[in-house]
């Protein structure tokens, strides 16, 4: 599955931001997706997840009740809506996907930077 993300930016803080992630290729496999983000200096790490099918996700504590993940029911979209941004979001978002139930995410899109800042 081949993934491109888009929307990224540059926000003040309590501001908000929606990320997409165009998924192509072998969609009709897909099991999940979800957003992973790497602050510089940092690790990557789990924003948040979805079933492709299905209302089932999850998130990481840090932005548990900020940040929603979402998916065009008709197509083969993917949505970060994140809200009440801080300096502490500031990262590369990246989208990632599987087409099988295993405990990595073989598929990757390139990035697309968000910074908040005042």
């Amino acid at each position: 599955v081949q993934l491109v993300e888009s929307g990224g930016g540059l926000v003040q803080p309590g501001g908000s931001l929606r990320l997409s992630c165009a998924a192509s290729g072998d969609t009709l496999s897909l099991y999940a997706m979800g957003w992973f983000r790497q602050a510089p200096g940092k690790e990557r790490e789990f924003v948040a997840a979805r079933l492709w099918s299905g209302a089932v996700s999850n998130y990481a504590d840090s932005v548990k009740g900020r940040f929603t993940i979402s998916r065009d029911n008709s197509g083969n979209m993917l949505y970060l809506q994140m809200n009440n941004l801080q300096p502490e979001d500031t990262a590369v978002y990246y989208c990632a996907a599987k087409t099988i139930k295993v405990d990595f995410w073989p598929d990757w899109g390139q990035g697309t930077q968000v910074t908040v800042s005042s």
